[in-house]
């Protein structure tokens, strides 16, 4: 048996059928016997909703209600996650990014983790139950919501791996692995079989979409 944790992105939850995929993929997971932590991103598209409707409203927004508007998103993923798990007849229970442990420093739209609390998350693993936690948010000190900037699912995934004392930490994105260019761009690009920490960080440092660079780190 292996701790798992999955992280999944917004392109990958972006509609019912996805999700529903997403659900049979953990799924498949779960029967092999495995504990799955699973990270979830908002739906393709709809951080950008939201940030548009707020600047609609005000220009300036306050960067702490700006935090309570955006995790929404990551909120709507976790539950329709665990919605269609129990469809499929596995025990899920979602949690938000503060209930999962995640504990930030103070500043809203670009915290930092400071640590992680996961034991109810590890709890929930030993009951043997899937739990589907939201991405790129968690709570500063005075229990405050916050958010871990744009790409922080990635982050999450990560910490919440290292705060399980996950096996294994799986990224899934929409391309099958990490490339010399975006081949959805660049045709000829070609896939890398192999790629050091510090190869990795370089590439998320120069704005590849693969992964975050502060969850290299």
């Amino acid at each position: 048996m292996a701790r798992i944790v999955k992280k999944f992105g917004g392109t990958s939850v972006g509609d019912v059928d996805r999700i529903q995929n997403v659900a049979r993929v953990i799924k498949a997971e779960y029967d092999n016997g495995n504990e799955v932590v699973v990270v979830v991103s908002a739906r393709s598209g709809v951080t950008n909703q939201l940030i548009a409707r707020a600047k609609a409203i005000n220009p300036n927004p306050a960067d702490r209600e700006m935090d309570m508007l955006l995790v929404a998103g990551e909120q709507e993923t976790i539950a329709l996650t665990a919605m269609a798990l129990h469809a499929l007849g596995v025990d899920a229970v979602s949690m938000t990014g503060a209930m999962a442990g995640i504990k930030t420093d103070p500043y809203h739209t670009r915290a930092r983790i400071v640590r992680m609390e996961c034991q109810q998350l590890i709890e929930y693993l030993e009951k043997k139950r899937v739990v589907i936690v939201a991405g790129f948010q968690g709570a500063n000190e005075l229990g405050q919501i916050t958010t871990l900037g744009r790409g922080g699912s990635d982050l999450s995934a990560i910490a919440l791996a290292k705060g399980v004392d996950a096996d294994l930490c799986q990224i899934y994105t929409d391309v099958d692995g990490v490339y010399t260019a975006d081949p959805r761009i660049v045709p000829k690009a070609r896939k890398i079989q192999e790629i050091s920490y510090e190869e990795m960080l370089e590439l998320a440092s120069l704005g590849t979409k693969v992964m975050q660079a502060r969850s290299v780190e």
